[in-house]
């Protein structure tokens, strides 16, 4: 492969890209990063993704590397460049470069990469089949309402998932359940209700949680945000998980729970197709 991406201020060929070594995302991870999903060269959802971006960096005093309008640009040419049709575009903010301290000097240059990933996002066969996920203590910090690059907590909990035989893993903390490794966890009750924890320090704001919700109220969904249980989750009548570069996808075990037969239930279907569908490209994935 030879991509072009954004680094040091400019396009260049990925193999050219460098990154320096005492830029405090690569000693600390004292970083932030977003990921937006492309369907037919399309960004979808990407103004939350900006605006979710900004916060986090305001939440860690670091500056925006570039206007958001300049952000946008580096997205549409990276799309363009690297003629994207399916995928994602990657955008990762450091507090930047000074010799390793835990202590930081104010007025450091954020460092600012960005790229993109061709990969197929609809039609796949956790969004047809489903997917079981594990179950695992919150092994991750306080702040996880700031969406950092410290991610080897969840590196670590998806390796064991799979390892046990499962396709992803939702956390535990206090018995209620936190939130997928890398999405928004929900179940659905069976008087037709969604359950889904509300936004606080304890998950992140998920952009496609927000889009979601906002096409569960056009469509007279009811969704109640608020922690659940274990016992909730797996005695559930379906569940899933939304995330930018996997949409809304059926959850059909819960640990040693299998929920509807094993099978994704009618609403999850039903929401689906709402999200495609606002997306413009319902036709993409056939259920």
């Amino acid at each position: 492969m030879n991509r072009i991406v954004y680094c040091a201020n400019e396009f260049v060929s990925e193999r050219q890209a460098r990154i320096g070594l005492f830029d405090r995302g690569f000693l600390f991870g004292d970083a932030v990063y977003e990921v937006t999903a492309v369907l037919g060269g399309r960004m979808l959802d990407n103004d939350l993704h900006l605006a979710r971006l900004e916060r986090s960096l305001s939440e860690l005093d670091i500056p925006l590397p570039l206007p958001l309008e300049r952000i946008v640009h580096v997205q549409r040419e990276l799309i363009a460049r690297n003629t994207l049709d399916e995928g994602t575009v990657y955008l990762q903010v450091s507090r930047g470069e000074a010799d390793r301290n835990f202590l930081y000097e104010n007025g450091l240059t954020p460092g600012f990469v960005a790229f993109t990933q061709a990969k197929q996002l609809t039609g796949t066969r956790a969004q047809r089949e489903g997917i079981s996920v594990a179950l695992a203590p919150d092994p991750r910090w306080a702040r996880r309402d700031i969406k950092t690059v410290m991610l080897l907590g969840q590196v670590i909990a998806k390796r064991d998932a799979r390892s046990a035989g499962h396709d992803d893993v939702w956390f535990v903390e206090d018995g209620l359940v936190t939130e997928g490794a890398s999405a928004t966890a929900y179940v659905v009750t069976g008087d037709g209700r969604i359950l889904t924890r509300a936004n606080s320090r304890a998950i992140l704001p998920g952009c496609t949680r927000r889009a979601l919700i906002q096409l569960c109220a056009d469509h007279d969904v009811v969704v109640e945000e608020r922690a659940f249980t274990l016992a909730e989750a797996q005695g559930a009548a379906e569940a899933f998980q939304t995330s930018a570069s996997s949409f809304v996808t059926p959850v059909v075990r819960i640990g040693d729970a299998v929920l509807g037969g094993g099978k994704p239930g009618p609403l999850t279907r039903q929401l689906q197709a709402y999200y495609l569908d606002a997306a413009g490209v319902a036709e993409a994935m056939p259920l």
